[in-house]
């Protein structure tokens, strides 16, 4: 298969083109395309001529797309839309990864695929209008959501955590906000599953749920810190974007396609040799 990696230098990105060894994989970050034009767009579709289309491309910094959410719509949105429009032009097969921020947060049991959307900032917003606008332009296009994202290579918790443990002997973190977190080699590796399978519809793909206190306390236990981490409350850490209070992703529709994902305790091991050897 020909494979187009959108976003190819983000954190997610690296991970897929590391993983993504069986097929030709063509990995382009916005220095060598910007989604936001699709021109561009259209020129490196054309020219790659790609089986799939994996849309790792977004602005992600969720406050940064609340006091920005101009940029946000247009990364997220518009550029997702071009992408999808030029694959329904050229044939090629779409997988778009989207986020668990695409949900209100007022559940108390893990979201099905099915739940309806009810976004709690912009972010999650500007993801949830590319989901509905990317199923009306290509109906069989995979969408992937996941969350919590973490890995080498990248801003993520574990290595804000880690830095914070590195200079202090107590760390206050919020323990009202449950999600899953997800490894990027893990998510790569399930992506490349996902498309090799030629997967339709919405799937989440997640390494398992806890607290930001729970994965906090692991991160650092495992890491053999003596930081304390002391359990607190969001009203203690207020941020420009509302995150929402329980986000958990149901696994079911990944086990649909025979797909396991490790608990995410057993990602950190690989994770913590991952940043050392950086």
């Amino acid at each position: 298969m020909r494979i187009l990696v959108f976003g190819a230098t983000g954190m997610l990105g690296k991970a897929l083109m590391r993983r993504w060894k069986a097929d030709e994989v063509t990995g382009l970050g916005s220095a060598q395309a910007d989604i936001r034009i699709a021109d561009q767009v259209e020129t490196v579709i054309a020219h790659t001529k790609p089986d799939w289309i994996v849309l790792a491309a977004a602005y992600t910094d969720v406050d940064g797309c609340e006091v920005n959410p101009a940029l946000a719509s247009a990364v997220n949105t518009k550029g997702a839309v071009n992408v999808a429009k030029v694959a329904a032009g050229m044939g090629s097969k779409l997988l778009f990864v989207s986020t668990d921020y695409v949900f209100d947060g007022k559940k108390t049991s893990p979201y099905q695929t099915s739940d309806p959307r009810n976004p709690i900032n912009v972010y999650g917003r500007t993801k949830a209008e590319a989901e509905e606008k990317i199923a009306t332009i290509l109906p069989e296009c995979c969408i992937v959501r996941t969350s919590w994202l973490f890995g080498p290579g990248g801003k993520c918790f574990p290595d804000t955590i880690l830095k914070l443990a590195s200079s202090r002997p107590e760390i206050d973190v919020v323990n009202d906000q449950r999600g899953c977190p997800t490894y990027t080699f893990d998510l790569a590796d399930a992506i490349i599953k996902l498309c090799k399978s030629g997967a339709q519809g919405i799937i989440h793909c997640t390494n398992g749920e806890c607290s930001w206190f729970d994965f906090a306390s692991e991160i650092l236990r495992q890491s053999g810190s003596k930081t304390v981490v002391r359990p607190t409350t969001s009203d203690r850490f207020v941020r420009p974007a509302e995150r929402p209070g329980y986000s958990v992703l149901s696994s079911a529709s990944l086990e649909k396609y025979g797909v396991e994902m490790r608990p995410w305790q057993q990602t950190l091991p690989d994770y913590l040799r991952e940043r050392a050897a950086a």
